[in-house]
């Protein structure tokens, strides 16, 4: 059965025009207007055979102070403000809470090398803050933000604003599938 949409009668139309006689519009509000949460790619996950990562990176040099943001040599420091702007928007996030260090990078390079091969252009790498008892910072999240800087897909990365994981987390922006390297 076909419903038609019908325009109100005449009449319908003058009797909600009296309804409203008198009525005083509110006051423009101060409020911010909500935008929509950025919509996330699914990854696609296909059953193919395990794919050796090669593991090259290094902890050497990853000193005592955790990185809080980095840029590939030759790229604008316009593409850090984007980054922390949230452009593009976070596709993808891995987790790497609780893991050891060892872990913790073999995970992060398969999570880089799917990212990059899906065409993802902006992830976030959850490490935690890792407070000690001794007010040093996390293991964790010194080294993984010292091994993003050796992975060739990483273009740039700071840390994530206060809602998105603020010291605990890192935006990372990646090459676009076919980019060539920097």
């Amino acid at each position: 059965m076909k419903k038609n949409k019908e325009q109100p009668a005449p009449i319908d139309a003058e009797l909600f025009r009296q309804s409203l006689d008198g009525v005083i519009p509110l006051a423009p509000s101060d409020r911010v207007t909500a935008h929509p949460p950025p919509v996330r790619a699914t990854r696609i996950t296909q059953k193919t055979e395990p794919v050796k990562i090669q593991d090259n990176l290094s902890d050497h040099g990853a000193g005592d102070v955790p990185l809080t943001e980095f840029l590939r040599d030759g790229l604008s420091r316009m593409t850090l403000r984007k980054l922390r702007r949230g452009q593009p928007p976070i596709q993808d996030s891995l987790d790497l809470h609780g893991l050891n260090s060892d872990a913790a990078r073999k995970l992060l390079l398969e999570f880089l090398r799917d990212a990059a091969q899906h065409g993802l252009r902006c992830v976030c790498v959850i490490h935690g803050k890792g407070w000690h008892t001794d007010g040093g910072e996390g293991i964790l999240k010194t080294r993984a933000r010292h091994w993003l800087t050796q992975c060739a897909e990483v273009l740039a990365f700071c840390e994530a604003p206060p809602h998105e994981g603020g010291g605990g987390a890192v935006k990372v922006l990646l090459k676009a599938k076919g980019q060539a390297h920097a």
